[in-house]
Parts: structure tokens; sequence; C-alpha cells
């Protein structure tokens, strides 16, 4: 059997991957209207209020033997569900903890972030090469190493190049996005997999 303060963290590790994943099954076709007052709509499914689901997230509050059981049969899981800790392979979503967190700075810190995250991940999951396509437009500036970083430019050509030349290399190709795709990848540590 487990320490209570094991028992206290598994739960609630469990409680947040039963939120993640009520998240999930929500917003598959994400909308405005779909994404607001998750949160309140969680608490209303396990039937508790949104202000002690808070005080559970913000780790004031502990779940205790009935609540655990409670969340168990209103997210349809078997008994003792809550009490036990699921490895990539279960069914749980992988919770981070602070102290893993503190070492992994990519990995999602709070609700927004997970959220945010889902959302990306759904997003891509439905239309990869759009959603790819999308980012790097989006996130170029950030991905572009500055001009310090940057290898040094070529010294200027002594003949201008013909304008159609000129042209072809200054339009990017399918193969330039997906080599700055990869080479945006190399310095970005993976996501954790959902249990």
């Amino acid at each position: 059997m487990s320490s209570p303060l094991d028992l206290a963290q598994i739960r609630f590790d469990n409680a947040l991957a039963l939120f993640d994943e009520f998240v999930r099954n929500t917003i598959k076709h994400p909308d405005a209207a779909t994404l607001r007052g998750l949160e309140g709509r969680f608490a209303e499914k396990v039937q508790i209020q949104p202000s002690y689901w808070s005080q559970i997230k913000g780790r004031s509050r502990q779940i205790g033997e009935r609540l655990a059981r409670q969340f168990e049969q209103l997210c349809h899981k078997p008994h003792g569900w809550m009490d036990q800790a699921h490895t990539a392979g279960g069914s749980a979503a992988t919770t981070i903890t602070a102290a893993e967190s503190s070492t992994d700075s990519h990995a999602p810190r709070d609700d927004d972030e997970r959220f945010i995250v889902g959302l990306v991940l759904t997003y891509y999951r439905r239309h990869p090469q759009r959603a790819r396509t999308r980012l790097l437009d989006l996130l170029g500036e950030v991905l572009t190493p500055p001009a310090s970083e940057a290898k040094p430019a070529a010294p200027p050509a002594a003949k201008p190049a013909a304008p159609a030349k000129a042209a072809a290399a200054a339009a990017p190709t399918a193969t330039d996005a997906h080599a700055l795709w990869l080479r945006s990848q190399a310095g970005v540590a993976p996501l954790r997999q959902k249990k």
C-alpha cells in the first residue's frame, strides 16, 4: 500500500489525467463556445463545485477516499483506478510534477499551457501539413536564429543573378519548409506521451 503522501500525489495526478481526458473528448471540434468553461463543466461531471475543483488543482485540498470513488464512478473507471499510478502505457495522461517541470523547460507548466498544447496537437493531427505551414508562418520569427547566431552571409556576388533565377531562389519550396520544420525540432524536447 502506498504511503498517504504518495497516495495523495497519485490521486492528484489521476484527477488531472481525468481532466485532460475530458478536455480531449470535449474539444474534438474546437470552437469558442466549446472551449469556454471546461473547468466548470468537468466539475459538474464529477459532481463537485468548480471552486472545490480549483482547490484540488491548487493543492489546497486533497482527494479523499469517497471523492476518489466518485471520480472513478462518474468518469467510468474501474474501482481503485484513482489509487494506482498509471504509466505511459496506461489510460491516464502523464502529469508533470513540479520537480519534473523544473528540469524540463519545454513541458507545459500549468493548465493553460496544457490546454494550448492540446489545441495545437488536435489541429496538427487533423491537418499535419497545413498545421506545420501555419505554425512555421506564425512562429518563424521565434524559430529563425538572430542575425548574430545565423551563418555568416555569403559575400555579395560579382554579377547580379538573372531575374528568373532570383525569383526561383526567393520562392520557398515545400522541401525548404520541411527542412525548416526539422531544424526547429532539433532544439525542442519531445512532448511527454499521454497515458
